[in-house]
């Protein structure tokens, strides 16, 4: 990721994350997709209301798409407002695709999203990453590392 699109990120407004992903999955490589959405479903995402968790991807002739991925549906929507967990078709690069799908054919591995956010053309962007999972002694280990990151900050802000 080069750091103008590290610094997109930063000034997003909307920034919805799946805090899962990381503890379930090692990251092995990510990217970042568009979404095609309706026009309800994009005014929900601007006022934060949507979810990632339990959600995950998948590669059907060619195209990936995005499953369980909660948008609620628009306050303000009327009879043409959108489905809340529908399948949601993502936009990438033919190659990258084929990247994706070559590395899931290995087992162990899935493609899970990690974040949706506000780019600063005013368009949804997802982030995905090509993920293996982890064994429970490496979520053991996790939170371990976790719980001393904050004793340390505890300590830091004592003295």
């Amino acid at each position: 990721m080069n750091k103008e699109a590290q610094e997109i990120r930063k000034k997003s407004v909307v920034q919805i994350r799946n805090k899962k992903a990381s503890f379930e999955y090692f990251f092995v490589d990510q990217y970042t997709a568009g979404i095609v959405l309706t026009g309800t479903e994009i005014k929900s995402i601007r006022s934060g209301k949507a979810s990632l968790a339990d959600t995950y991807c998948y590669i059907v002739n060619g195209e990936i798409w995005v499953r369980g991925m909660n948008i609620s549906p628009y306050f303000y929507g009327s009879f043409a407002n959108h489905e809340a967990k529908r399948d949601r078709k993502l936009l990438l690069n033919r190659r990258e695709i084929r990247r994706l799908e070559e590395a899931t054919k290995a087992p162990g591995f899935t493609i899970v999203p990690t974040l949706v956010f506000i780019d600063g053309n005013g368009r949804a962007k997802m982030d995905i990453a090509l993920c293996r999972g982890k064994k429970m002694y490496d979520k053991r280990q996790s939170l371990k590392e976790k719980e001393d990151k904050r004793e340390l900050d505890r300590a830091r802000k004592h003295y």
